[in-house]
């Protein structure tokens, strides 16, 4: 039986590759993006690879009543979501948001409360069928300030704490809800950052992970998995050591 994907920033490099992922598996799809050209492009090359419907929404995500409007239609068409995925999000410029406030808190609500809130919109609707997975991208930045990008990772990091609980309360509710939490990946967001060649992902690796995870009902996800041993040395570095370095 083929499955039934929401994707919420349908366009981001990750959700892509998780696009081409299901939609080699014929899964029907349901695309979320605030760039119509974009989504429709995506949307051409996924059932060029095999899935079985495509369908599309145009919505900003910080648009919460358009979010709404999103589910019902999702729904709507789709009659059920085995899947739904939240990947939208944006890489902060941390120096302009120590300077410019109304910038610093456009971009935690772009990172963190928007998901927060298509979260909240999605498990409504996924306790009424009382199946199906949650997932959500974070990041290992989530895991600890550091004072190259600590408004991202307060972002994640509240996303974090979010997903754990409603992780709780979905669990009795028969559906699960799995966090993902990538190291450097080469995507057009991180285009411009100088990446160490041999922490970073490709999309498609990451991608792969995901939907292994998603099938095995993972909780917490870090991908690529030495990520998940880098941010427990992280962690545990003492603050009057870690204040110091230039991490």
């Amino acid at each position: 039986m083929s499955l039934n994907i929401l994707i919420l920033g349908a366009t981001s490099g990750i959700a892509q590759a998780v696009g081409r992922r299901y939609a080699r598996e014929q899964a029907s799809l349901f695309l979320v993006a605030r760039d119509q050209v974009k989504l429709d492009m995506v949307a051409a090359d996924l059932r060029g690879r095999g899935a079985v419907g495509v369908h599309t929404f145009c919505a900003d995500a910080l648009d919460y009543s358009a979010l709404e409007a999103m589910c019902a239609d999702a729904w709507g068409i789709l009659l059920t979501i085995d899947v739904a995925l939240i990947a939208h999000g944006t890489l902060p410029d941390q120096e302009r948001a120590q300077d410019d406030v109304d910038y610093a808190i456009r971009e935690f609500r772009a990172n963190g409360e928007s998901a927060i809130a298509a979260m909240g919109l999605m498990a409504k609707r996924f306790e009424e069928q009382g199946r199906g997975v949650l997932a959500v991208i974070g990041s290992v930045a989530g895991d600890r300030g550091r004072g190259s990008n600590y408004l991202y990772g307060a972002a994640k990091a509240a996303l974090d704490a979010y997903a754990s609980g409603l992780r709780a309360r979905m669990f009795k509710a028969g559906v699960h809800v799995l966090t993902i939490k990538p190291g450097f990946v080469a995507t057009p967001m991180t285009a411009n950052l100088d990446l160490p060649a041999r922490m970073t992902a490709q999309p498609e690796r990451v991608a792969e992970d995901i939907v292994r995870a998603v099938a095995h009902k993972r909780d917490i996800l870090y991908t690529p998995g030495f990520w998940r041993l880098i941010m427990i040395i992280i962690k545990f570095v003492p603050t009057a050591l870690f204040k110091r370095s230039n991490l």
